[in-house]
């Protein structure tokens, strides 16, 4: 049994005991490129501990976590995440004033944090691992000290996750108060003869709803994400679109469904408000952007709102589509997010969408990379997010949810504009501005291209040979 645990955990205990050893290497004073290789090696390392993990099938570790299949899944998407930061990471940090060694051992925290989400099937756990996440977020989003704005969005960020934090352990304190347990199961079977939640049951999940709203950046929660995307350095960014809100993600789907919450009107009534709201304001404010790290932050709520889409039908085709949906925008948001690490300089993110004028002319692979990447989150045919948002259409009509179906084309009709603008831009004239023509680093600018065109290669081959990915999403689905 202890042997068990211990394979369970070993994601887990790698991750943790990487921060530590990355410490060590700090201390000894190490350069950055050993840091970093050293920290590229334990990601695989703890991605490759999933595979032996993969033989306990359903393995509770009392009374906190659980390591079943689809913890595995979200924890294999998270490190697989956390890995592709690290190396794109390297080109951007080197350049910077501040030390960038320390930024790892916060990687490897918040990833941490994440891995603790996905495995959680408490209260307790859920707060820990969420409170290991957003500690190590809100230096990892300050990191560059010497540039106020990475201050501002850090201190944005610090204030407004204390008060989520606050809303969500009131919330769990009271529905603690209604059913005596923290447990999500238990919680589950206290509510198995009500047919609709007690008042005091309601008030708590509505409180950590806007607690873990919040985190998931979805409307009415979103006013921090536009200022903390822009701010804060590019891979962290492409983290916190990433590791933060699957996370976050996959413990709100495993509550919902321990809980049984689809069978109540008035909870799926409240997620699908937030949903439709989040869809439509999402992409009505990316509009107005002329900040590419805005309109990818804008887009993302849009983004989550689909991802609700597809779990408020809670049957096996719409867990399918959330898992499915959340593998598509992982990869495309990371690729996304590539090509703005690539193109910055050491004064300036490449966020300024004038920049990216001519760049097809000047950098015709990495146009076509971002380009591909953009098509997939408009949902364009013969891309993965075509097929995502495909999956969750049939979803909810099989189940009679055609209002969402309805929001989810409009609003993404609309989403087809700011990402063909940004397409235009790249396609047009050959006044450029924000671009190297020098690189101090071209082995490592070459490993990132190669790490950013394999990605556009899933993109595509998930977006025209489907069924591969679906298998092993169904295989690795929520049971």
């Amino acid at each position: 049994m202890l042997g068990n645990n211990f394979i369970a955990l070993s994601p887990l205990l790698l991750l943790a005991g990487s921060s530590v050893l990355i410490m060590l290497l700090i201390a000894l004073k190490l350069s950055h490129r050993t840091i970093q290789f050293a920290s590229l090696f334990l990601f695989v390392l703890a991605f490759s501990s999933l595979f032996y993990a993969h033989d306990l099938f359903s393995h509770p570790i009392e009374p906190l976590l659980i390591v079943d299949r689809f913890s595995l899944f979200i924890m294999g998407l998270i490190i697989f995440s956390g890995l592709i930061v690290n190396i794109l990471s390297y080109i951007y940090f080197e350049e910077k004033e501040e030390s960038p060694k320390e930024y790892y051992v916060l990687l490897f925290l918040c990833t941490l944090g994440a891995c603790v989400l996905a495995v959680s099937k408490h209260f307790i756990s859920l707060f820990l691992g969420l409170e290991i996440l957003t500690v190590g977020l809100y230096g990892l989003i300050a990191y560059l000290r010497a540039r106020h704005y990475n201050i501002e969005a850090g201190i944005k960020y610090l204030i407004l996750a204390a008060f989520s934090s606050a809303f969500l352990l009131f919330g769990m304190a009271l529905i603690y108060l209604q059913t005596g347990s923290m447990e999500f199961l238990t919680i589950g079977q206290s509510l198995h003869s009500l047919t609709s939640l007690p008042p005091l049951f309601l008030t708590g999940l509505g409180l950590m709803l806007v607690g873990i709203g919040f985190k998931l950046a979805v409307v009415p929660f979103h006013m921090w994400t536009a200022d903390i995307y822009q701010g804060a350095p590019t891979p962290v960014t492409g983290f916190i679109a990433t590791v933060s809100k699957g996370g976050v993600l996959a413990v709100l789907l495993r509550f919902f469904i321990e809980i049984d919450g689809f069978r109540f009107k008035t909870l799926m009534l409240i997620l699908i408000s937030i949903a439709v709201v989040s869809m439509i304001i999402g992409n009505l404010l990316a509009l107005q952007q002329k900040n590419v790290k805005r309109i990818l932050a804008y887009s993302s709520i849009a983004h989550l709102g689909y991802l609700l889409v597809a779990l408020i039908p809670g049957s096996t085709m719409s867990l399918q589509s959330v898992c499915f949906y959340l593998v598509v925008y992982v990869i495309t948001i990371l690729t996304a997010f590539g090509i703005l690490i690539i193109l910055s300089t050491k004064e300036n993110d490449a966020d300024d969408i004038e920049s990216y004028k001519g760049l097809f002319w000047k950098h015709p692979l990495l146009a076509c990379i971002f380009s591909v990447a953009l098509l997939s989150l408009a949902g364009i045919p013969l891309t993965a997010g075509f097929v995502g948002k495909f999956l969750i259409l049939a979803a909810n009509l099989q189940a009679g949810f055609w209002l969402t179906a309805f929001v989810l084309v409009i609003s993404s009709v609309i989403g087809l504009y700011y990402y063909l603008r940004i397409i235009s831009k790249m396609f047009s004239g050959r006044g450029g501005v924000l671009l190297k023509e020098k690189r101090a680093y071209p082995i490592f600018y070459l490993i990132s291209v190669i790490v950013l065109l394999t990605l556009t290669l899933f993109i595509i081959l998930f977006g025209t040979y489907p069924s591969g990915l679906m298998y092993f999403v169904a295989y690795f689905q929520f049971k």
